[in-house]
């Protein structure tokens, strides 16, 4: 990998010298976990490293000057970022300026001019001149790369039968939770640490698992036990309060403070659920009222209060509602933070990019992106990219499209089957779960509304595809998450009849486990 040869001489220089080493980090599973990946390496190298995680509502993302000249007061002299710094220009012209040594560790991409800034050494499969094949690694796995190369020199034997396998945990926590394509490295990456997560050693780990129900010894760890299980409680951390806990809860081999850390984490993420829930339900009544909103061809909502943390949430939610761009902005102290994100066919980087000027920071790439600009600026915001994005979205309508890999009705969904789909594992983005349909299913039950947000169904498959029973006929429990909105529009009963799309869940409750479905679509029968 381009500057991997500099970074590591560099590295290796300040264990030498007993330099203090700084690891400036992000808040979120990619940037935690990557953190913990090389301060580790550095450590077992006997280094001496500090670290920074910014605070999401503090300092808000990315790198800040006066962290680096706090630093550097403090006697560090070498800084490495992971999961960040492709565009902090004018903070790698503040390490150049005080004479801090700069590594920038991170995967986003590069801004339109494809500039890069100053520093030592940096290690970005995506920048130019780089003939790294895999150019979609994550952060973490960018971290490992490099704590891989700085052990190698040092033993190569330990490093593959013992610390590697470890490392690969993090990496893949942070490879599906960040949402890279699981294709290539990355699906090595994912797989290999999603078996290794099997024999969770660190103190950490055992009470995350613990925390979000989950006994790996006794149950295969899928992608989507990582994705929705262990990663929002690691990302509330940082959206509710300090992402230094993760850290902490990481490295710490105290199990009494594990378990308190955990425990915190799981607080932090019930209070997630509720302020998002809050939020999205007013977004829902300002569309629902607010006359033309809803038409619009890309929805910017904003207001006052809104919880910094959830932002990003609260835009893919309005998404997956109305398939269309979504920017949600909460206003403080005078000041607009911004998440979008967006569909196939609008880059929303590129929309954003438009606005460049009324930013005070800004960054992403297609699908997602962040940015900060002053409160007043707001309007003129809103009224560029409502041009923008009627220009180039005039003659689309929103598209609530879903991909179907298999008709399959639910009296042929059977155990054997569910364990074939395991096979498939590790599943997400770039290898999505297969979709099935089912087509006239039957409620057998009223709808039963949980937390006024999803919804359970008790279900039939009356018939088979062609008409002849299959002799399974029993009732199919299934879960709709986010889909009592749905169930009330097209007003389901006892008795109605409906086309399902669905993927196949295995339940590890204890009181109701077993085989069931989780709801990617409801259409009436035809």
């Amino acid at each position: 990998m381009l500057g991997m040869a500099a970074a590591v001489e560099r590295i290796e220089r300040a264990v030498a010298a007993n330099e203090p080493i700084l690891l400036y980090g992000d808040y979120d599973v990619d940037g935690t976990t990557a953190v913990v990946l090389l301060k580790t390496a550095i450590e077992m190298l006997g280094g001496a490293v500090r670290f920074h995680v910014p605070h999401r509502i503090r300092e808000g993302y990315g790198m800040q000057s006066s962290v680096l000249e706090a630093a550097y007061a403090d006697g560090v002299r070498l800084v490495i970022t992971v999961d960040t710094g492709m565009r902090a220009f004018a903070e790698a012209e503040t390490a150049r300026r005080l004479g801090l040594d700069l590594i920038i560790t991170d995967h986003h991409l590069l801004d339109a001019n494809e500039r890069v800034p100053q520093a030592l050494s940096i290690l970005n499969p995506n920048q130019p001149g780089c003939g790294y094949p895999e150019k979609s690694l994550c952060g973490a796995a960018i971290a490992l790369k490099l704590a891989q190369a700085l052990l190698e020199r040092r033993d190569p034997t330990r490093l593959k039968e013992k610390i590697l396998p470890s490392f690969l945990k993090m990496a893949a926590i942070a490879t599906i939770a960040d949402a890279v394509p699981l294709r290539g490295e990355n699906r090595t990456i994912a797989a290999l640490g999603l078996r290794e997560l099997r024999r969770p050693m660190g103190v950490g780990l055992r009470a995350l698992f613990a925390a979000a129900a989950l006994d790996p010894a006794s149950k295969q760890l899928t992608g989507f036990d990582v994705a929705f299980r262990l990663a929002p409680r690691i990302n509330a951390a940082g959206r509710m309060d300090v992402a230094s806990d993760v850290i902490e809860l990481f490295t710490t081999r105290d199990l009494g403070r594990a378990q308190e850390l955990a425990a915190k984490l799981e607080r932090l993420n019930l209070e997630r659920r509720d302020t998002e829930a809050f939020v999205l339900k007013t977004i829902e009544e300002r569309l629902a009222t607010e006359e033309g909103l809803a038409a619009e061809p890309m929805l910017v909502l904003d207001g006052d209060g809104w919880h910094r943390g959830v932002i990003g949430i609260l835009a893919s939610r309005v998404v997956e509602r109305t398939a269309k761009p979504a920017i949600v902005i909460c206003v403080e102290e005078g000041v607009a933070h911004g998440s979008g994100r967006s569909v196939h066919g609008f880059p929303l980087l590129e929309a954003i990019e438009t606005c460049s000027d009324l930013f005070t920071r800004f960054g992403g790439h297609a699908f997602a992106v962040g940015f900060a600009l002053p409160a007043a600026a707001l309007p003129e915001l809103k009224q560029r990219l409502r041009c923008y994005a009627a220009e180039r979205l005039a003659a689309r309508e929103p598209e609530r499209l879903l991909q179907i890999h298999a008709e399959l009705p639910l009296d042929r969904i059977t155990p054997v089957l569910a364990g074939w789909l395991r096979k498939l594992e590790p599943l997400g983005h770039g290898n999505p779960e297969p979709i099935f349909v089912a087509r006239n299913a039957r409620l057998m039950a009223p709808v039963r509304v949980m937390k006024e947000r999803h919804v359970a169904l008790s279900l039939t498959q009356a018939t088979s595809a062609t008409g002849a029973h299959s002799g399974n006929i029993g009732v199919m429990r299934a879960v709709g998450w986010d889909m009592a909105f749905r169930a009330v529009e097209l007003g389901l009963s006892e008795g109605s009849r409906i086309d399902l799309a669905y993927r196949i869940r295995e339940n590890d409750h204890p009181d109701y486990g077993g085989i069931e479905v989780e709801i990617a679509g409801i259409e009436p029968a035809a």
